[in-house]
């Protein structure tokens, strides 16, 4: 168990349930491209975001992006603790900082100062590319090791300023090593931990290294937050972030879609039609398991614990619920009438 610490008004770690966060991809400056954003983003499950706040203009918007948004927001500051100091002024709801590299020890007090004034929780994330020299040296290189000292460092340099509001993140782009920095974290601190596989690239690969990396961990019951880090356009973020929760059994709110990997006796185009069927129900928030099979001999028999799902045939299809066969409609009805169905659960 770890301790709990409220950003904004989501609760992080203490048996919390795991939350999703993004980050903006828009100038943080262009208030209005900014929420527009978020408010997607809010949409399609995220609970926690995250802005980039590299100047004086990105620190100066805080406080407009923040009254019109209704979930918490987080500011990314490197360098610069002058900026952390104007985020925390104009309202931000936690910092996500690297506390070796926003100056001397009288800036990163400041910082922890005014944070413990205002009850604002700091991440300290350490990046594998962002290891210091010193331990690269010592250990030879990236190591699950260093990156932990360098994280449990910047973590008594806070503590020595009486601030102890902090969650850990020890990200890097390989899996194995990211999960035995993890998991070695998870052995020596109690702080809630951020998840996430770092630069884990386009969604054909990032998904696959986040659901190994982020969903190994969850597994073993590890990560108290995630976000999946994708070269896309950051709704897939949440959308994947979703999916890995589910498959890890810490979310029930949403559609479990099964669908079989069709075979010789499948007389039906299938995989638009099952990849029609998840486009639609992407925003659906029924706790729900609905089933896209390709042969109607045995579909309805193979996924009799769907809540709803049809099964292909020859240029017709069944529409079934729990295994029992509701009807029968031609091919081009089957999703409509799989929606429908979805509709009056």
């Amino acid at each position: 168990m770890t301790k709990k610490l409220m950003v904004g008004k989501v609760a992080v770690g203490g048996g919390a349930p795991v939350s999703i966060q993004s980050m903006c991809n828009t100038k943080t400056d262009d208030v209005a491209a900014t929420v527009a954003q978020i408010h997607a983003l809010e949409d399609a499950g995220c609970e926690i975001i995250r802005v980039a706040v590299p100047d004086e203009d990105a620190a100066k918007a805080v406080d407009k992006i923040k009254e019109q948004i209704a979930i918490p927001l987080i500011a990314d500051i490197h360098f610069n603790y002058k900026l952390a100091l104007m985020c925390a002024e104009r309202g931000i709801d936690a910092l996500r900082i690297n506390p070796g590299n926003i100056g001397g020890e009288e800036k990163v007090k400041a910082v922890a100062d005014i944070c413990r004034q205002k009850n604002i929780p700091i991440r300290i994330g350490v990046n594998g590319g962002s290891l210091e020299k010193e331990l690269r040296a010592k250990y030879g290189g990236v190591t699950a090791e260093a990156l932990v000292e360098s994280a449990m460092g910047h973590v008594r340099l806070l503590n020595r300023f009486d601030f102890d509001d902090i969650c850990i993140s020890v990200k890097c782009s390989d899996v194995p090593l990211t999960m035995r920095a993890y998991t070695l974290l998870s052995q020596q601190t109690d702080y809630p931990l951020h998840l996430g596989v770092t630069e884990a690239g386009t969604p054909s690969m990032g998904m696959v290294k986040s659901a190994m990396g982020i969903g190994g961990l969850l597994c073993m019951g590890i990560g108290d937050t995630l976000r999946v880090t994708l070269t896309a356009d950051p709704l897939e973020e949440i959308y994947a972030a979703k999916k890995i929760l589910r498959a890890a059994g810490l979310r029930q709110e949403g559609v479990n879609l099964i669908a079989c990997p069709t075979c010789g006796r499948t007389r039906i185009n299938l995989i638009p039609m099952a990849e029609e069927v998840e486009r639609r129900l992407a925003n659906c928030k029924k706790n729900i398991t609905v089933a896209v099979m390709g042969c109607a001999v045995n579909g309805p028999g193979e996924a009799s614990a769907a809540d709803v799902g049809i099964a292909g045939g020859n240029g017709d299809g069944l529409v079934f619920r729990k295994g029992e066969i509701l009807y029968k409609v031609p091919q081009e009805r089957l999703v409509d009438a799989l929606m429908e169905e979805i509709e009056r659960l």
